[in-house]
């Protein structure tokens, strides 16, 4: 059913995952299509931030989160599970919807937390995602 699938990751939290990559990996397996593995890097949000980093901090911040969702793809993804690892800078919610465009996916899966008082004034990212993406957004509570 689905060809190309986006799984956006945060790598610090497990919970984030493990049932979105289950999911996932079962669609991709199944239809013979493609999982797209992804992890943003968020921006400084306003310049003055970034002037206390290193000129070179976000390039090498980069490198590092590419080297990390590649290792997590091959530690992670089952055998029989074609899988490309992406990394993204920018607003998580807006790169999500940017990646899965551009690689042309048919879905997103992705975790989403129970919400609380200030997501619901806020909006958490996942609940942007299913707003406002072009795709079908299947959303797995932790």
């Amino acid at each position: 059913m689905f060809k190309s699938i986006l799984l956006p990751i945060d790598l610090a939290t497990e919970a984030n995952w493990e049932k979105p990559l289950a999911l996932a990996a079962g669609l991709a397996r199944d239809g013979g299509g493609v999982l797209h593995v992804m992890s943003v890097l968020p921006d400084f949000g306003m310049s003055v931030v970034g002037s206390y980093f290193d000129k070179d901090f976000e390039g090498a911040a980069l490198k590092d989160m590419a080297g990390q969702i590649t290792s997590w793809v091959s530690r992670n993804v089952p055998e029989g599970v074609r899988a490309e690892a992406h990394v993204a800078h920018g607003s998580i919610y807006g790169e999500i919807m940017r990646l899965a465009d551009k690689l042309g996916c048919d879905a997103i899966v992705m975790a989403a937390h129970r919400p609380e008082l200030r997501d619901y004034l806020l909006g958490p990212n996942a609940s942007r995602v299913v707003r406002h993406a072009n795709q079908s957004v299947l959303v797995v509570r932790d």
